[in-house]
């Protein structure tokens, strides 16, 4: 039972763990020269994963979190193209000095809107990652789309480039709810996109859903997850709208006395839940849900799921590279993250260097603590036995948790609670090193 006790005690800003140290910790003493130092260091034969980030829309959702701007032009759109293009041959020419054999096994397009970029920009992108990388036959080509602005030339060109996955931002079908984050989208027009979707050869598609925006209720939730089921997605993401007006202007736009309490949203994700296991969806972790045949149900099984910045994933690489601003790499030395801004990126690419501003190291403390971070995210359980971790070095956050029923410990062995699922991101953070207790750089963590 989840009392308003519990919320009001574990209901406050914790990071989502999508990383270990988490990206608020990321310091300008890591730089492009870093990243070549550490690409140097990669073993020749290790697969990479790629993200590229598009930050572009046509229009700004209210409630958006993302490094995105909004272009009125397609100029600007065509200009990053052609410098993303030269930043994935810098990063090709990096690694073939060190001898990398530049095996991909996974590409990831976000955003941002990815469809923002014109169809033949989009395919001369893919052509460049063909031309600079070995892709692996069965690569894993996902790419996020805004149903409002994808079009036939668009899907065109998807089905050229042989795109597989695809994820659709749907966050609520309700018109009320639509009007007050600035996103009208029709249920018949995502209908149509699926069906298109699924016509050019996709095989895995993903629905992300918001709870916690303005005007949602638990009857309202209710019907976009029915709704959203209606499409046959093969994953639904459930993510808790984070209200960061200090860090994202926009959101003021937002009526926040239209926002629901911290008892409402833990209402309405509890009974989006139940209405997705409902549905025949297993749940994946803190946030993720999938059919018993998604690659994700299969992982969790196998123990072999991962999380990094795009969620859920089954991704193996241990190399994530990224292009675009404010794209995150994630090395086996630790992060690296480009410039936010377009204007400072494409100027150092065209300079002819990587524009990494900012990153961290990771030491063999944080190795561990990320792992165990890690299993906890998307397993709910771990077992420090298996890490030289003692638990009597956090046992004064560990101890409330397990007083008020949210985690069991026995021996070494940590396992939430049905009681305590809700508070994954509390129970990990209990393993931060990092988490100063009065930040609010984090959304809540119900």
């Amino acid at each position: 039972m989840i009392t308003d006790h519990l919320i009001a005690i574990y209901d406050r800003p914790v990071p989502r763990y999508t990383s270990y140290p988490t990206a608020p910790h990321f310091h300008a003493g890591i730089d492009a020269a870093t990243e070549a130092d550490w690409l140097q260091a990669l073993p020749t034969e290790a697969p990479l994963s790629l993200y590229i980030h598009v930050p572009f829309c046509q229009q700004m959702c209210w409630y958006c979190g993302c490094n995105t701007q909004i272009v009125a032009r397609p100029q600007p759109i065509a200009d990053f193209a052609q410098t993303l293009i030269r930043e994935i041959e810098l990063v090709s020419r990096q690694l073939a000095a060190a001898g990398h054999e530049r095996v991909v096994s996974s590409i990831h397009f976000g955003g941002g809107t990815p469809n923002s970029l014109a169809p033949d920009d989009f395919q001369r992108i893919m052509a460049a990652l063909v031309y600079n990388f070995a892709l692996e036959p069965d690569l894993d080509l996902a790419v996020e789309l805004d149903p409002r602005t994808l079009n036939a030339d668009f899907l065109a060109a998807m089905r050229v480039c042989g795109v597989k996955r695809a994820s659709l931002g749907v966050q609520d079908f309700d018109p009320m709810v639509q009007m007050a984050v600035n996103r009208l989208q029709p249920f018949d027009l995502v209908r149509d996109c699926v069906a298109k979707l699924r016509d050019i050869g996709v095989s895995s598609l993903n629905l992300d859903l918001i709870y916690g925006l303005p005007f949602q209720s638990v009857s309202g939730l209710r019907r976009t997850v029915a709704q959203a089921a209606e499409l046959a997605p093969d994953r639904i993401a459930l993510f808790g709208y984070a209200h960061v007006p200090w860090m994202k202007p926009h959101q003021r736009l937002i009526d926040e006395l239209a926002l629901p309490d911290a008892y409402a949203r833990f209402r309405q994700f509890e009974a989006a839940s139940q209405a997705l296991s409902g549905l025949d969806f297993t749940r994946i972790g803190l946030d993720h849900f999938a059919r018993s045949h998604d690659a994700l149900v299969a992982a969790r099984d196998g123990h072999t799921l991962k999380r990094n910045f795009q969620g859920y994933t089954v991704d193996r690489a241990d190399a994530l590279i990224g292009f675009g601003p404010s794209a995150i790499s994630a090395l086996p030395q630790g992060y690296l993250q480009n410039a936010p801004d377009h204007g400072p990126w494409s100027r150092t690419i065209h300079e002819g260097r990587r524009a990494v501003v900012k990153g961290i190291s990771v030491t063999a403390e944080d190795v561990q603590r990320r792992a165990i971070i890690e299993q906890l995210m998307c397993y709910g359980t771990v077992d420090l036995g298996a890490f030289d971790f003692n638990p009597q070095l956090i046992m004064g956050q560990l101890a409330p948790l397990i007083e008020d029923g949210l985690v069991n410990l026995v021996g070494g062995h940590i396992t939430l609670t049905e009681r305590g699922l809700p508070f994954q991101r509390v129970v990990a953070a209990a393993f931060d090193a990092y988490l100063a207790p009065d930040n609010k750089r984090h959304s809540r963590a119900v």
